[in-house]
């Protein structure tokens, strides 16, 4: 890796950790078409620079997480699926991280489903999208569920933040709500699986290098920015018009990139 792959990366990862579009996925591609060596490093890099991603939830809504320790006790229950199911198929979801052709798959499936989910979940809208309490409205049993749906996303290509907002949608939530509660599940979840790379990179004996560190900092200052505006556009986007055109774009680039793997040039793995 150098400078210009950690911007490159960094602002994919900005703009899809928080869109139903699978930001692992388009690591994992983006890593491939860019011919970035398959190494150690690069594989913590891609998992490390979600903390920039996390910052960013954590500045927009800074009021919410000071609000009630109900709060932090559903985004627990809602996370434990997540460290169970992680840490017993560790080494399988290792293996498809370096899967460009599921990817692929995996967009086009979750591409379908959202074109569908907005007709799905119709009545869900009827929800007042303006009530700033409405993230109180999910029950424990709810977030469990939510957490179930986000582990859905373990196989790349499905998108943690899509899984996790249909999840909510199942549980009568709206979309905004639904996203919102995704995107404050995504901090201790990604918290989680990078202090897992972290702790993995070192007991494998890797040492960071002064360039590695200074791409981690860069990589997460860039992810932080870009994830920022990426939020703010996407609740607004999604509240009025929904999760069709997201659906599209999944099923179009899955497409491409199948055509390119078996028609133009096999697409390595990372």
């Amino acid at each position: 890796m150098d400078l210009m792959d950690t911007i490159i990366l960094a602002v994919i990862e900005g703009i899809t950790e928080y869109l139903p579009i699978s930001s692992t996925g388009h690591m994992i591609i983006a890593s491939s078409l860019m011919k970035i060596a398959s190494d150690d490093f690069t594989k913590l890099f891609t998992i490390v620079i979600q903390l920039g991603a996390i910052l960013s939830v954590l500045i927009l809504y800074w009021k919410r997480f000071f609000q009630s320790l109900d709060f932090y006790f559903k985004l627990l229950v809602a996370f434990i699926p997540a460290v169970i199911l992680g840490l017993l198929f560790n080494n399988i979801i290792d293996e498809l991280l370096e899967s460009p052709i599921i990817v692929a798959i995996l967009l086009i499936i979750g591409g379908y489903v959202l074109l569908k989910v907005d007709d799905w979940f119709k009545s869900n809208e009827e929800l007042d999208l303006n009530n700033p309490e409405e993230h109180t409205k999910i029950s424990y049993s709810s977030a469990l569920k939510i957490g179930f749906f986000q582990c859905l996303a373990m196989v790349p290509g499905t998108s943690r933040s899509g899984a996790s907002i249909i999840g909510g949608m199942t549980q009568k939530l709206n979309r905004k709500t639904a996203a919102e509660f995704s995107f404050f599940l995504a901090v201790p979840t990604m918290f989680g699986a990078t202090t897992k790379k972290l702790y993995d990179y070192y007991q494998a004996g890797f040492i960071l290098s002064s360039d590695q560190i200074n791409y981690l900092i860069i990589g997460n200052i860039v992810a932080f920015i870009v994830a920022l505006i990426a939020i703010k556009s996407f609740i607004d986007y999604l509240s009025r018009k929904g999760f069709k055109i997201f659906g599209y774009y999944r099923i179009i680039l899955g497409i491409g990139l199948l055509l390119i793997h078996f028609f133009i040039y096999p697409i390595t793995t990372i």
